[in-house]
């Protein structure tokens, strides 16, 4: 077995020596034996929901489909093996997931061995055809897994699960360094966007994938361009209100904020133990937040923290005694143009290549014996909600069309809640209560005390009559009183006024047909006095003089005119007193 993991350690390095030349990208990561699993069970996942409507495959269907897929591209296939139904359209979504993701799996690479070695150099073929397909199955021996044979005990099942709580955990160390290497790793987000909790669960995944459809690019693309928008973007630029990922603005934000200060972690440290060192302790910080040091996550944390920084440390060791064996006292030439930084603002070129050779001793570790481990939607809790299954995760949750309604206790419990009056809480008001705005009136003063605007209206009204005021019409019959010297006349102004005062003072009526019918008579009274009136100041006015106004209390004799000047109103003159006359005259001349 370990004469077999060298062997394909070193085809891996044979491929990362010589990628440049059969791909776009060196940073192109490579799947193991699971991820190659987990990626063919979403792609015939997916394949289902696109000709049955549901997303979601049967493990058996998975496991047969797996072994045709290696056997079919390793060459192997007998030529009686009767062909799966579909398998064409299975293995082109299978292809087509591992394109986008700019990831290639371990047949991949075998494949490509004898295009990319050297002659002189490098063995002609390290591992055969069948071999790889044993490893790849599970079929070899693993000595470090305990016995099927041996009974389970309550010990060996804890210890199973630790152990199954450990590689959840590792393989979120590893995601989060995968994500840095290459952005376009779909599974490797899957498996660390809402790990540790950030609210993003099945809706924010299926949001960011629709968005990431639309848009064509990759998940993490689609993230940080989304979040980048609404940061720098401003107003005319940011995204719309409508936007389906505005909902999880927070939990994005976060997501991208790590990502960025591991990016700026692999920038500014240029030693790769050190800068190897700080990534692996950041990742551990928010993984462990929160938790105590007896969690199983906490210890399975610590142990691989510590495992992966002496990887670490090994890694970059190895490539200063290669480097330096190689050195002939040149200096180094410039990066070519398919550098691992090329065009890049971040991350060191050697601190890459350790992590690039770290994650590829991880894609050739055994594969897990208990397939059903792996593809069950029962996983880990490493976020404190629930367990991460890729296959949950990339399935959209189920809309609800109506078809299927609620028990009728529930809805007949929440139709009560509806109903039953919710109490309102007393505002305790301070000194200024004064400029609160008062609450309503209740119903039944509205009811009893309406408005005007509530009062029933005819369908042709009588036309509004001006009334005179109580104060008006005392002031009137004063001045009539003044002016006439018939005392008849005076009894009947005060008679007047004191119906027009009762009719002004006389409480409303809530009948308007009774009103209408008394407002009737006070306007045949009031057209009557009006009529007295006018006939009173005519016969005064053509009886008098026109220069002498009406006097208030008694009449005066008609007082002296100041010749030569027309005066119009004059006032009451006093009596003069004894030579005041001849005093006025001798002024005047």
């Amino acid at each position: 077995m370990e004469a077999l993991s060298h062997h394909l350690k070193l085809m891996i390095k044979v491929f990362r020596r010589e990628c440049h030349r059969v791909l776009d990208s060196e940073r192109t990561t490579v799947h193991g034996a699971d991820g190659m699993l987990m990626v063919l069970q979403v792609a015939m996942a997916e394949l289902n929901k696109q000709h049955c409507g549901e997303f979601k495959v049967a493990l058996s269907d998975v496991l047969m489909a797996w072994k045709h897929l290696l056997l079919d591209k390793l060459h192997l296939l007998p030529s009686d093996f009767s062909r799966l139904e579909n398998y064409d359209l299975i293995r082109e979504a299978y292809e087509s997931f591992l394109k986008r993701s700019n990831t290639v799996d371990l047949v991949d690479i075998f494949s490509m061995y004898k295009q990319l070695r050297l002659v002189d150099s490098d063995p002609d073929e390290p591992v055969n055809a069948i071999q790889m397909f044993d490893f790849l199955s599970g079929n070899m021996e693993v000595p470090e897994l305990p016995d099927s044979s041996v009974p389970s005990t309550p010990s060996s099942q804890s210890r199973r699960c630790s152990s199954q709580v450990k590689a959840a955990v590792r393989g979120v160390f590893c995601s989060y360094l995968s994500l840095l290497i290459n952005s376009k790793n779909d599974m490797a987000l899957a498996q660390t966007l809402d790990v540790p909790s950030r609210a993003l669960g099945r809706q924010a995944f299926t949001d960011i994938k629709h968005a990431a459809h639309n848009s064509n690019t990759s998940l993490f693309l689609a993230v940080t361009s989304f979040v980048r928008a609404i940061q720098l973007g401003g107003k005319g630029y940011a995204p719309a209100e409508s936007d389906p990922l505005r909902k999880h603005v927070k939990g994005l934000s976060e997501f991208v904020q790590f990502v960025d200060n591991l990016e700026d972690i692999l920038g500014e440290i240029p030693d790769p133990s050190v800068c190897g060192a700080k990534l692996l302790t950041a990742i551990r910080a928010v993984l462990v937040k929160g938790r105590s040091s007896g969690d199983a996550i906490h210890t399975a944390a610590e142990e691989t923290t510590t495992e992966l920084k002496e990887r670490i440390c090994q890694l970059h060791q190895i490539q200063k005694q290669k480097a330096s064996g190689s050195g002939t006292g040149i200096s180094p030439a410039r990066p070519k143009a398919y550098a691992v930084n090329h065009a890049t603002a971040y991350g060191g070129r050697d601190t890459v290549k350790v992590l690039l050779a770290l994650l590829d001793e991880e894609a050739v570790t055994p594969p897990c014996q208990n397939k059903a481990d792996l593809l069950s939607e029962d996983q880990p809790v490493l976020n404190g909600a629930e367990g991460t299954c890729i296959l949950t995760l990339f399935r959209s949750p189920e809309v609800s069309t109506g078809c299927s309604p609620e028990p009728l206790k529930s809805r007949v419990q929440s139709r009560l809640d509806l109903l039953k009056p919710k109490a309102k809480d007393r505002v305790i008001r301070s000194q200024f209560a004064c400029t609160y705005k008062d609450e309503e009136p209740p119903l039944n003063r509205v009811l009893e005390f309406p408005s005007m605007s509530q009062v029933p209206t005819c369908v042709h009204p009588a036309p509004k009559l001006k009334t005179i005021s109580a104060v008006d019409e005392e002031s009137k019959s004063d001045e009539e009183d003044a002016t006439t010297d018939k005392p008849t006349s005076a009894a009947e102004n005060k008679k007047q006024s004191g119906e027009q005062r009762g009719a002004v003072l006389e409480p409303r009526s809530g009948n308007a047909q009774n009103r209408s019918r008394g407002s009737t008579r006070k306007t045949g009274a009031q057209i009557q006095n009006k009529g007295n009136k006018r006939k009173q100041v005519d016969s005064d006015q053509h009886g008098g003089s026109e220069n002498e106004p009406p006097q208030k209390k008694q009449p005066v004799s008609v007082p002296a005119k100041i010749p030569g000047k027309n005066v119009g109103k004059t006032s009451n003159k006093k009596k003069l007193i004894t030579g005041q006359g001849k005093l006025t005259s001798f002024f005047r001349v």
